[in-house]
């Protein structure tokens, strides 16, 4: 979940975060597309094994004591390197970045919650529920039912229903990791919206400020002066740049050069890398119901997208 661009699996999104980033429009060679293809790969790779250091992390911090951290650490790096003007905007550019800063601390403070007590994967994969609604609604298409029901079907799994009982999954993590999926929804209007009336990356360093400021209780109420340990302040860092500034860089030079649909689809392969990452940072095993429930979650992302990349070709 996580950076402020890499939370986005669906078409819409992905057009709003071109919109941030301005693109050019995308060769058409296949060579071209090789380079911001790897890109995105690798924002991923480091947005997952950053949520899986910021697990390693909350022994030490808690879980919104990570969140703090992550926030305010990133925020003074992008403040510092976009150096964002305050002046000359309306209330309702304010507005919208107060909102923006808001769903982004929501989404974060819910899924650190969550993989506080859930697997990394599992997390990842009820998180991404909330941008594949946000896409069969947007789309109105009935042929998106069948993709929500896929992915129903995938949850199902992931939760342990079809064993007869909700087993699989601690019951607040998985409702936390759902919740997040709702405010990355949120997220993702308010992105889109932010990038409309800031340039650059100034909304996004001005809203990470605003989401930083409103996590900051929270840490301290929790954590304390366990914030200012400087090894913790040291991980901390780490979590901040490869899961937000790190991957934010990558992901806007590769929508330089790489379609918005295109970056949408893979996306969709968030919660594999995020199990990827679980299994190899935490040692958290899936076995083959969770994986079956991984990739149908992955594949109703998927065929939301392409639905809605067919229809806006029309």
């Amino acid at each position: 979940m996580d950076s402020p661009v890499k939370d986005i699996p669906v078409a819409q999104a992905a057009t709003a975060t071109t919109a941030v980033a301005a693109p050019a429009s995308a060769p058409a060679g296949r060579s071209h597309r090789l380079g911001p293809v790897a890109l995105v790969v690798a924002g991923g790779l480091s947005v997952q094994f950053g949520s899986a250091v910021a697990v390693l992390l909350m022994p030490r911090a808690g879980a919104l004591g990570v969140v703090t951290l992550r926030l305010v650490l990133a925020a003074a790096v992008l403040l510092i390197a976009c150096r964002p003007k305050v002046r000359g905007y309306t209330r309702a550019d304010w507005g919208t970045v107060l909102a923006f800063g808001a769903a982004m601390s929501g989404m974060n403070i819910l899924f650190y919650l969550a993989v506080d007590r859930i697997p990394l994967g599992a997390a990842v994969t009820l998180e991404v529920l909330g941008p594949l609604v946000l896409s069969v609604v947007a789309s109105r298409r009935l042929v998106n039912l069948l993709w929500a029901g896929l992915a129903v079907v995938g949850v199902a799994l992931l939760s342990g229903v079809t064993s007869g009982g909700l087993d699989r999954l601690n019951p607040a993590g998985a409702c936390f990791a759902l919740a997040a999926g709702a405010m990355w929804a949120t997220y993702i209007v308010f992105s889109a919206r932010t990038g409309r009336r800031f340039p650059q990356a100034d909304g996004l360093a001005l809203a990470m400020a605003v989401g930083a400021v409103i996590s900051l209780p929270f840490g301290i109420t929790e954590a304390g002066d366990r914030l200012l340990v400087p090894s913790t302040i040291g991980l901390g860092l780490a979590v901040a740049l490869m899961s937000s500034v790190l991957p934010y860089t990558l992901e806007l030079l590769a929508l330089r050069r790489l379609p918005a649909p295109t970056f949408a689809i893979l996306m969709s392969l968030e919660p594999a890398i995020a199990a990827t990452a679980g299994f190899l940072v935490l040692h958290q095993a899936l076995d083959l119901t969770d994986a079956l429930a991984i990739a149908l979650v992955i594949a109703a992302s998927m065929g939301a997208v392409r639905t809605q990349v067919a229809r806006s070709s029309h």
